[in-house]
């Protein structure tokens, strides 16, 4: 049966779509964005989270592990990725949840069925479901099919995505997805690629396809400070969405909110002292689109 690795289902989410949703996150990301605010989905393989703050020290994972892969030291548990099979047994055990495995094989069925018990929320807020990640289309044969699988429940369907994918997995899901949430981080190909590990030039030629294919998308821009705020960036976004008649356009301002994440996974972020934009600069971005005659929005 075919199964996707689900990182995380959201539940009464209000940020990725028209009316309430719930949000599915997928793991797995083939960018590397310096800001990503969901780095527990980057990774395609299940991990385990060990949080600090939780912790008894009780050392009940370490005898749980049938791999040896866990060990208590002066700073906590530390979990060996060689070893480490990422079975769950130590999650199983952890009497404070200060273990947390990220990362689940769903089937498409097990999802819908998770998925339906929300849908008096749809119904009452033409709201939906939204496919996030990570990136969906990195797991493109399973999120079609749940696509379709949510379609044929009347369920309205969006796929939050970044485009950099084949065209031909891109166009399956389209034809079983009623929204785009298009995300495009940078014009300029070279500066894209030093901030996300990839150039632009597939994600802008599968969003031309997708216009032309008569596609719904609303352009979401994330807005990182000293890195593509730049007025004039901005300027040329504007320019590229009148081209091409995108008219909703949503900008996304960089948060803090995930720096914690990364230390809960051993990760190193890259940008400890980048400031969140202030609100005044956001509504000066939001402005310069809203006069070339866009559906500006902030956040969503």
């Amino acid at each position: 049966m075919l199964t996707g690795l689900v990182g995380n289902i959201q539940h009464y989410s209000i940020h990725d779509g028209p009316g309430i949703r719930t949000t599915v996150f997928l793991k797995g990301c083939p960018l590397n964005c310096r800001w990503c605010h969901n780095p527990e989905n980057l990774n395609f393989e299940p991990q385990i989270r060990w949080q600090k703050e939780k912790c008894l020290g009780c050392g009940d994972c370490i005898s749980a592990c049938p791999w040896q892969a866990l060990r208590l030291t002066a700073n906590g548990v530390f979990i060996d990725d060689d070893l480490c099979a990422r079975c769950g047994k130590c999650v199983e055990v952890c009497p404070s949840l200060a273990l947390e495995l990220l990362g689940r094989a769903l089937t498409v069925e097990e999802t819908l069925t998770l998925l339906k018990k929300d849908a008096l929320f749809y119904e009452c807020s033409d709201g939906g479901v939204t496919l996030s990640g990570g990136e969906p289309l990195a797991q493109a044969e399973f999120s079609a099919a749940l696509l379709k699988a949510l379609k044929s429940e009347g369920i309205h369907t969006a796929l939050d995505t970044s485009g950099y994918a084949p065209w031909e997995q891109l166009a399956k899901c389209a034809e079983v997805t009623d929204l785009f949430l298009y995300d495009i981080k940078h014009l300029d190909p070279c500066r894209h690629k030093r901030l996300t590990g990839v150039d632009n030039v597939l994600i802008l030629a599968n969003l031309r396809q997708l216009v032309k294919g008569g596609a719904n998308i609303w352009l979401r821009i994330p807005i990182i400070p000293g890195l593509n705020d730049a007025p004039e960036h901005l300027a040329a976004l504007g320019d590229l969405a009148r081209e091409l008649g995108v008219k909703e356009t949503h900008l996304l301002a960089y948060h803090h909110l995930a720096v914690g994440k990364y230390e809960k996974l051993g990760l190193r972020y890259e940008l400890p002292d980048l400031q969140e934009p202030t609100k005044e600069h956001m509504q000066n971005l939001k402005q310069m689109l809203l006069d070339k005659g866009l559906n500006a929005h902030i956040g969503g």
